[in-house]
């Protein structure tokens, strides 16, 4: 499994490998030993599993304020979707920056996003299943969202904002300054 980290602190991509013949492939998507080494102890007690079926759906950006604030485990297991999450540990040298990462069913990539980050994803193409394994249960008390164009991010999604296809919560979400800070 080959691991990539990046300028903000937190995040990995695992690339796992996958051994194929002509009936298909084999991979391990997720070994607790090399997640716990690259990454840390984490418990995992929920799995999450979204469909898309339109080519231009964003969904995000979420998270769950304190105490109930989820790491996810992400991966594309159909279609293809631009991954974007954003760090907002109000301490972090990185607060505001922004990582997106390509995940399709072909890469195969499965994507780390630490608690204290926002999340999102816009599907690149029509019939995108993406699952997510999470660190906390979901609390709508604990719910939070910011838009997805907030200019001070500097996020550039694959469409432009009128061939968006979005909840009402997400179009209607607040700016990231409106929020305040969320997390240490």
């Amino acid at each position: 499994m080959q691991i990539q980290r990046f300028s903000i602190d937190g995040p990995v991509l695992f690339a796992p490998k996958r051994w194929g013949d002509e009936r298909g492939y084999f991979a391990e998507v997720y070994r607790q030993d090399v997640f716990e080494r690259e990454v840390g102890p984490r418990n995992f007690v929920q799995d999450n599993h979204s469909t898309s079926l339109q080519k231009g759906t964003l969904r995000g950006l979420h998270f769950q304020r304190n105490p109930m604030a989820q790491g996810k485990l992400v991966r594309v297991t159909r279609g293809a979707a631009l991954d974007v999450i954003v760090d907002i540990r109000a301490s972090s040298p990185t607060y505001g920056q922004h990582i997106a990462v390509e995940l399709t069913e072909e890469n195969g990539y499965v994507f780390w996003v630490p608690e204290g980050f926002l999340h999102g994803f816009c599907t690149l193409s029509d019939h995108v299943d993406f699952l997510y394994k999470v660190t906390a249960h979901y609390s709508p008390s604990h719910d939070g969202v910011v838009r997805w164009n907030d200019p001070a991010l500097g996020i550039r999604w694959p469409f432009p904002d009128d061939a968006l296809t979005l909840s009402v919560k997400d179009r209607a979400a607040p700016l990231l300054a409106d929020l305040g800070p969320v997390f240490d």
